[in-house]
């Protein structure tokens, strides 16, 4: 599916990028990782990877402003315009050899997200969408959620607190709110990738807090491109600032809402 200028930049960016994480995941054993917190790596792969994003992506649209998980923020000359992007979302997995993981890339224009790249580089699955042009996998397979409407027979993905992270207690009351409803919860561990899962229709929600908005600017538009319902966890939240999300089709979403709202 043909896209616009800025889309085409995103993709190259993403699969050169791609192509660095990928010699280098095959390397794993050997990468030069340090502490960065409790149970949050950052590893020499990573800053290459966000090296390359920003030399494409900047160097193409020098303008435009910059976020990022490794780099921090960067005022573009634009101030309409800007980059969010993770360079290696799922570090944790990459580091553990586990190959899933992806690389976001989001443009935000006027504070509202316009076009999304998720790139699973191991798995080469490209998962893009420009707003109001629909939601796509590769060259040509359009993205639909999935038509499931009983919660017994769907499937959630969500992320699980770590380290003596404040919100288990309350991640562990919506599990037992949900998992008694459903046919099961997933924690794969890279948020970008469970939100295109759920455009993907291999899931049929997601809900997570304490996210950061290079984790989930990119999937939530592929999300609802794809047609998700995609609203922040509090009713009249900001879903990038407050990093709390929730999203399924829409059969399930009121009753997925209810079970973990309710909490």
């Amino acid at each position: 599916m043909p896209g616009s200028a800025n889309l085409n930049i995103m993709m190259k960016a993403a699969r050169k990028a791609g192509r660095s994480l990928v010699k280098d995941f095959r390397e794993v054993e050997n990468l030069q990782v340090s502490t960065k917190g409790a149970g949050d790596f950052v590893s020499r792969a990573d800053i290459a990877a966000e090296e390359i994003l920003k030399e494409e992506l900047l160097g193409a649209r020098p303008t435009y402003g910059w976020l990022a998980e490794e780099g921090g923020e960067i005022e573009g000359k634009d101030p309409t315009r800007r980059w969010i992007v993770d360079p290696l979302d799922g570090t944790t997995n990459f580091l553990h050899g586990l190959p899933h993981w992806a690389i976001s890339i989001a443009l935000e224009h006027k504070g509202e997200i316009v076009a999304g790249v998720v790139f699973d580089a191991a798995k080469e699955e490209m998962f893009y969408a420009e707003k109001g042009s629909g939601a796509w996998l590769n060259d040509s397979q359009r993205l639909r959620v999935s038509g499931r409407h009983r919660m017994i027979e769907s499937i959630f993905a969500t992320g699980l607190p770590f380290a003596g992270r404040a919100d288990l207690p309350q991640t562990l009351q919506d599990l037992a709110r949900l998992l008694p409803a459903t046919a099961g919860v997933r924690r794969f561990g890279a948020a970008s990738l469970d939100l295109t899962y759920v455009a993907a229709g291999r899931y049929e929600g997601f809900w997570e807090r304490n996210l950061q908005p290079w984790d989930i600017a990119a999937g939530l538009l592929i999300a609802k491109e794809a047609g998700a319902l995609v609203e922040p966890l509090t009713p009249g939240g900001d879903m990038l600032e407050d990093g709390e999300v929730l999203v399924a089709n829409e059969p399930i979403f009121s009753t997925f809402a209810k079970v973990i709202r309710n909490g």
